[in-house]
């Protein structure tokens, strides 16, 4: 398994960079992983969907939410989640948060 320093912390990530243990995430390093995803700021509406997906994942055995599941459950919509998180927000949400890539994700 591989290594990755994010905001000054080792972490193991799979081959495509997402974490591969949720216990090692901290805030910190999801600040650090959007901006690698090109979000320069973390608004409350950011982490209210990160937050949702971290305990969405937290009662699924670890899996990151789908799409769908975000939207229907989060408050917020598809439109919001596409201007938070653009290109992929599922996607994008799940590797912020610290989980593995979303089921049905290419």
């Amino acid at each position: 398994m591989a290594t990755k320093t994010i905001a000054g912390k080792t972490v193991q990530v799979n081959d495509e960079g997402f974490m591969t243990n949720p216990a090692e995430w901290t805030k910190e390093i999801a600040v650090a992983l959007a901006q690698e995803e090109g979000i320069a700021e973390l608004t409350p509406t950011h982490w209210k969907v990160i937050d949702f997906c971290r305990q969405s994942a937290a009662g699924t055995g670890g899996k990151a939410p789908t799409l769908r599941t975000i939207t229907t459950n989060s408050g917020v919509t598809t439109k919001e989640l596409f201007s938070l998180f653009p290109k992929g927000p599922a996607k994008k949400v799940a590797r912020i948060a610290g989980l593995g890539k979303p089921e049905g994700c290419v």
